[in-house]
């Protein structure tokens, strides 16, 4: 069997998506696991969760630094010292900077089918828009707000009841189980970017990362 991809995951709540990869990453056939999982605030159930399961973490809150140049700095430093081959931002609310973009592949999720509704109210503008369907997305980040290139989506259909916090929850259910499977596949198969196009597996063409 190869070597396992080795994941760095970086939270800042609950970590229900972490919880998940975790759960995923104990079948050795899945082919990744979480090294390390780093957070920009202490006290949450994400690090509680990886400290069950026994795997390191870190902690780099931005007010420490003078300038957010330096925090940039040193949150690619403590990724990089787990030589991580995939970043997952799982529910982590700060944008990461080029020293960590330039230096990993970082997958982001959302929970709209982007481009509509990027930011940090995708749920309740896509309400507030009348769709009839949404769904979730799987990225590689970049430096725009959910503008990198798409690697996943799934629909989910928007209930006449539903509001935000009830369409949220079930787009969330979607959204983990999507992250789960796309992370394994890119650490089994592998891929390939062209242009804003993602490949998973060993098609043609492309820049492999």
């Amino acid at each position: 069997m190869s070597k396992a991809g080795r994941l760095v995951v970086l939270v800042s709540g609950s970590g229900t998506n972490l919880q998940a990869l975790l759960d995923a990453s104990a079948d050795p056939s899945y082919g990744a696991r979480v090294v390390a999982v780093g957070a920009d605030r202490d006290g949450i159930e994400g690090l509680a969760r990886a400290s069950k399961a026994e795997v390191p973490t870190f902690v780099e809150k931005l007010r420490d630094y003078a300038t957010r140049a330096d925090w940039d700095a040193a949150i690619a430093a403590k990724i990089a010292a787990y030589e991580p081959d995939l970043v997952v931002s799982a529910g982590f609310m700060k944008i990461l900077g080029a020293p960590t973009l330039g230096a990993f592949p970082v997958l982001n999720t959302h929970p709209a089918l982007l481009p509509s509704f990027p930011g940090a109210h995708g749920v309740r503008d896509a309400l507030a828009h009348g769709v009839k369907v949404t769904g979730c997305t799987v990225m590689l980040a970049d430096s725009g707000i959910d503008t990198g290139p798409i690697v996943a989506q799934e629909a989910v259909s928007v209930h006449p009841e539903d509001d935000e916090a009830e369409l949220h929850e079930r787009i969330k259910t979607v959204e983990r189980r999507l992250l789960v499977d796309i992370v394994g596949r890119m650490a089994r198969e592998g891929w390939t970017v062209s242009g804003r196009i993602v490949r998973i597996g060993n098609q043609s063409g492309g820049e492999s990362t």
